[in-house]
């Protein structure tokens, strides 16, 4: 392979275009060279050739078109909506593309075992982008479980804080709100959690049982006097916190009257500006009622996991939170240690002894997207690329499997009312 790499982009939404594109050049060894892109909507091709100074004969109007060329890069990222992503990895393994893959790999288990096939079949190396195991803060985390500071891990009690706007913007407004079309939100948002902790902990799972529905994002739940949408006319919304106009432009952190024209407003628009973004509140789906939606994924889940050598975890994940984030208390035969990632601080407290405190804050200081592990990801993909040698944390296929078979046998429980289901029976 060539000192430069060559990578193909098929999708230019938030992950492709925002993420991981801008990773991916801000690397200086090896320099990466952007060999093709291609999305359907033609403005935000447009405006990544520009940006990145590519041929009109290197841009393409959709994934199918670009995999139908000739081979063009060394690798490709596919960052397409969920239920695309087999095909899209089908054809780009049998092109002789590498692939970095945006999780899931697929919302079905049979078409994640018969990308895996092909996969080994190939020689192809696939990796999916479960981003957190490659952030500082919980690299941290499992360097202390495996020197064994606290023990045989026997509990793991978990939770994803989705936070409030973050719910009602991907999960009930936005593009994953139906698994009809996508994917269930345990798989879509959770599998980094299953393959987080699975691996922190070095276990492996053997079933789990579940609960969880939508508890407040419905019809049933619509304030009296609210609209359709949330400008124009709602008489709900001095009360309502999922107001678009309070989240996408006033908000304090993320709002683009304070300045942010980072996500989620660039996934409102190309360019966001007041202008353009309230302009998208009036004229699309991000400013819908959230209590007026197509939305069928939970609004709140827990997961109990047993693993194969009898220890147990507990997981939650709620979009009633105000802060998007993760915490984690892993509970050992010689101690405990709590990983808050809001705070950054990872504490040890060894049974009888006083409490230790790692603060990563210095560490993740110049983190941006998932706490670093966006760039972390890229940089270990082209390293792979390089050096041919899959490192242990690296989530290959392979290694990602486990994580989705225990988001979908979480859902089949789910939905069969928590009755308990093991991993073999949707493996």
């Amino acid at each position: 392979m060539e000192s430069k790499i060559k990578v193909a982009f098929a999708g230019l939404g938030n992950r492709g275009k925002d993420a991981y594109l801008p990773a991916f050049m801000g690397l200086k060894d090896p320099v990466v060279e952007i060999a093709a892109v291609a999305d359907i909507d033609p403005e935000k091709v447009k405006d990544v050739a520009e940006k990145y100074n590519l041929s009109a004969e290197r841009c393409f109007s959709s994934a199918e078109e670009l995999l139908a060329q000739p081979k063009l890069a060394d690798a490709i990222c596919i960052t397409t909506m969920d239920r695309q992503h087999y095909g899209h990895v089908i054809a780009a393994i049998k092109k002789g593309y590498d692939v970095l893959l945006e999780k899931p790999i697929s919302p079905f288990a049979q078409e994640c075992r018969e990308i895996q096939q092909l996969a080994k079949e190939h020689g192809t190396k696939v990796v999916v982008c479960h981003v957190l195991r490659y952030t500082v803060f919980y690299k941290k985390l499992k360097e202390l479980v495996d020197k064994g500071t606290i023990g045989d891990v026997v509990t793991i009690m978990a939770i994803e804080n989705v936070g409030y706007y973050h719910q009602a913007h991907s999960f009930v407004r936005g593009n994953w709100a139906n698994s009809d079309t996508t994917s269930p939100m345990i798989l879509q948002k959770c599998c980094h959690d299953m393959d987080l902790y699975l691996w922190i902990a070095n276990k492996s799972c053997k079933r789990v049982s579940s609960f969880g529905g939508i508890y407040f994002f419905d019809e049933a739940h619509k304030p009296e006097g609210a609209a359709q949408r949330c400008m124009g006319g709602c008489k709900a919304k001095e009360n309502c916190p999922f107001d678009a106009e309070k989240i996408y432009l006033d908000h304090y952190k993320i709002g683009v009257k304070n300045g942010n024209t980072g996500w989620p407003n660039e996934v409102l628009a190309l360019h966001p500006t007041v202008e353009s973004i309230t302009k998208a509140i009036q004229e699309g789906p991000y400013g819908k009622c959230v209590f007026s939606c197509d939305n069928n994924v939970v609004d709140h889940q827990v997961v109990n996991l047993e693993m194969t050598d009898g220890s147990t975890m507990s997981f939650t994940m709620t979009g009633f939170t105000e802060h998007n984030t993760r915490y984690a208390k892993i509970m050992g035969t010689k101690g405990e240690i709590v990983a808050d990632l809001n705070t950054k601080q990872i504490v040890v407290n060894l049974f009888g002894q006083q409490p230790t405190v790692y603060d990563m804050t210095e560490e993740m200081k110049n983190a941006s997207g998932h706490a670093g592990g966006d760039t972390g990801l890229v940089k270990e993909f082209v390293e792979y690329l390089c050096t041919g040698e899959l490192s242990g944390g690296l989530t290959s296929l392979d290694v990602s499997m486990e994580s989705h078979y225990a988001a979908l046998a979480a859902e089949k429980s789910r939905l069969q009312g928590g009755a308990p289901v093991d991993l073999a029976e949707v493996q």
